[in-house]
């Protein structure tokens, strides 16, 4: 079955689903024969982060919060879920006060996860205490033991994917976009060794396209 979260549960999208022909959408040229298909198309992409907003709005709207944006993988998605925060604040009684922050977390090497995790930018997070915190992005149970040294009020994750990997024992967000198999995927600022950051649907990456960019 799929996951589900304290908050509410993720579009889930099949093993065996076999994506969008990326003929159906616009990508940049540059990535002709590197891509396998669309797994996730843009506009549906904004269309769920709208809907994390409202429900982050629903729980979180009496809190001052702090969201934590983890680079880069998780600049678009967090720039966007801001934005869309934002704009439900202005036309709403039930407003969030709201700063953010970067922080940088660098674990990959070519389509593979390493143990040797760097986190940059977040070592004096005083700020954060007492306070209402939403981290988004790679967010890792390193990272989260970190922040909790800073003794924050209370920490929410929002991930926009979440992958179904066997005996993983990674905890799942508070808030999540999707549920997908366990395929590397790029595109929507997720990145291979730093290309594929300015595709805007989420693709899977071809064979090709990881032998073309590998170092």
């Amino acid at each position: 079955p799929p996951l589900s979260s304290p908050c509410q549960t993720p579009l889930w999208i099949n093993d065996d689903w076999p994506g969008y022909s990326l003929d159906l959408f616009n990508y940049p040229t540059h990535y002709s024969g590197d891509l396998d298909c669309v797994i996730i198309p843009h506009g549906v992409i904004m269309d769920r982060t709208e809907r994390l907003a409202r429900n982050i709005m629903d729980d979180l709207g009496d809190h001052d919060i702090v969201v934590l944006c983890v680079l880069k993988g998780g600049y678009q998605f967090c720039a966007d879920l801001v934005e869309r925060i934002k704009a439900l604040s202005r036309n709403s009684n039930h407003t969030i006060p709201m700063r953010v922050h970067f922080i940088r977390l660098r674990s990959y090497l070519n389509d593979q996860s390493t143990e040797d995790l760097h986190i940059l930018g977040a070592e004096d997070l005083s700020f954060l205490a007492g306070k209402g915190i939403v981290g988004t992005g790679k967010t890792m149970e390193t990272l989260l033991q970190h922040v909790k040294a800073f003794k924050p009020k209370m920490i929410k994750v929002a991930g926009l994917l979440v992958k179904r990997v066997q005996h993983s024992l990674a905890s799942v967000p508070d808030y999540v976009g999707f549920e997908i198999p366990n395929r590397f995927v790029v595109g929507y600022a997720l990145d291979y060794n730093e290309y594929f950051r300015d595709l805007n649907h989420i693709c899977i990456i071809s064979e090709s396209g990881k032998k073309k960019y590998k170092v």
